[in-house]
């Protein structure tokens, strides 16, 4: 059973850099956190793609990064922008809202994912994965009520949209990836993917800072970098773990989903948020329908 071993670990990696984003935002410029955090992504990802090509990583080893195709760059390219988008609208969020609220948005991913799949896919619900999908609507429009005890009205807030907009680019990322592992390797996948974010983001990022009447300073902090090595660690470990012929892709799903229980709990320790009780209740309500749907 490695390959829990490994989900567990990927979740709780995952979870970590929720949280390690949530402490390099804090009164932080949104735009530069973004981009030296993909940066440290890639820069763990350019030794390998060049001792692959070299020949000094072979083609048995975990960490090969092979040749691929310019269709196959071009797939990823697209993939990289959609994803971006998603980071975009949840970074500003995330530097807005409290981590106990913004995490929870977040976990309803799989919700739009599926619901992108019987549109897309014409795939079809089970009565239990229908239950599932109920539950978390309504434990989610429960969650709402809970933000507005805060004074974040789910309604007019914008700082819930970009939560939302994030999540639902997300998950139409989880849609194309469902075709994009079958045709290109994992490994390629991660590493350009990684390389593209920067080449993406850092002209964006120029234009948008130099046309900025009073962009905020960006403050250095050792969260910043942390950003991009969780994330590269979460997803190397989820990706290992399906390569395992006996995982289960729904029980993977679901213990990734609990990554938002990490990020929570530190967001109630480190961050001293409001209402906790009640939250995590209405959590467990949302990963309940989440573990109902997949399970389905």
């Amino acid at each position: 059973m490695t390959w829990i071993v490994l989900t567990v670990f990927s979740a709780f990696f995952l979870g970590i850099y929720e949280v390690t984003k949530k402490q390099a935002l804090r009164d932080n410029a949104v735009w530069l956190v973004l981009l030296f955090g993909t940066f440290s992504s890639a820069i763990i990802f350019i030794p390998l793609v060049l001792l692959s090509k070299w020949g000094s990583i072979n083609d048995s080893s975990l960490f090969f990064v092979p040749v691929i195709t310019l269709r196959e760059h071009l797939l990823i390219l697209l993939k990289t922008a959609i994803v971006l988008t998603s980071w975009i609208f949840s970074y500003f969020s995330l530097k807005h809202l409290p981590l106990t609220i913004a995490s929870p948005i977040r976990a309803t991913a799989p919700v739009w994912t599926l619901l992108g799949a019987l549109i897309i896919y014409k795939e079809r619900l089970t009565p239990m994965q229908w239950t599932g999908l109920l539950l978390t609507f309504l434990f989610f429009y429960l969650f709402s009520v809970a933000g507005s005890r805060e004074g974040i009205s789910f309604k007019n807030n914008r700082w819930i949209w970009f939560a939302i907009l994030g999540t639902l680019f997300a998950s139409a990322s989880a849609l194309f990836d469902k075709f994009l592992i079958r045709s290109v390797d994992r490994m390629a996948v991660q590493a350009y993917f990684s390389i593209y974010q920067v080449l993406l983001l850092a002209p964006l990022v120029f234009v948008i800072r130099k046309t900025m009447t009073n962009p905020l300073p960006f403050i250095w902090r050792w969260s910043v970098p942390l950003i991009g090595v969780f994330l590269v660690i979460a997803d190397f470990l989820y990706f290992y773990a399906l390569d395992f012929e006996d995982s289960l892709i729904s029980v993977v799903s679901i213990m990734r989903r609990g990554s938002v229980i990490v990020s929570f709990v530190f967001g109630a320790l480190l961050f001293r948020e409001k209402n906790i009780t009640r939250k995590a209740f209405l959590l467990a309500g949302i990963l309940a329908g989440l573990i109902i749907l997949i399970l389905g």
